[in-house]
């Protein structure tokens, strides 16, 4: 029965939900946007912005959409596609995309974060502002490696503490010896 169908669809269209399936395939997350009423320059600054995260704008058909959802196993996406959609694929670091695309909509009364498909799973808009707000990927491996290190920074004052300690005993031993033999 698929097939037939995909007898009947224009050979564009063939084409075009190709290029969705293999994008939404060879990436890390899907968002879904409304973008109706916004003017073409402000599309394009906004892939321009998503070009330096690795990340890519497409308009697509809601109907395609819908089909390439269906085909990847996503939970039911048709009650958030309505109006003009586009999607944002790549690879890379999410809440940096998400923070791009959740002020973008701050932005743009007209556009609106719809949801995204990240780790086979339909995340709401509150789930996306919530991962906007993640620190980066670079300041959540530093934060880690300082809690990793703390204790043994910790460890390590402890020990030369222990030392100093020692060293200030022998110190006043020797002042005491050097002072007793001066006299």
């Amino acid at each position: 029965m698929e097939d037939k169908k995909a007898l009947k669809m224009r050979s564009e269209k063939v084409s075009i939900l190709d290029e969705i399936i293999n994008r939404v395939k060879d990436s890390d997350y899907c968002f879904i946007i409304n973008y109706g009423g916004l003017m073409v320059q402000t599309l394009t600054a906004l892939r321009k912005e998503l070009a330096g995260q690795n990340s890519h704008l497409m308009i697509v058909k809601n109907t395609l959409l819908n089909k390439v959802a269906k085909d990847e196993g996503w939970d039911d996406v048709s009650a958030i596609l309505s109006g003009p959609m586009a999607i944002v694929t790549g690879k890379g670091d999410v809440s940096a995309v998400a923070k791009i695309l959740v002020k973008f909509a701050k932005d743009n009364e007209k556009a609106e974060v719809k949801g995204a498909n990240f780790e086979k799973k339909i995340l709401t808009p509150a789930e996306i502002t919530a991962l906007s707000e993640l620190p980066d990927k670079d300041t959540m491996r530093a934060t880690l490696l300082a809690m990793f290190l703390q204790p043994a920074t910790s460890f390590v004052r402890i020990l030369n503490a222990s030392l100093l300690q020692v060293l200030y005993v022998l110190k006043a031993k020797a002042e005491k010896d050097g002072g007793g033999a001066a006299e």
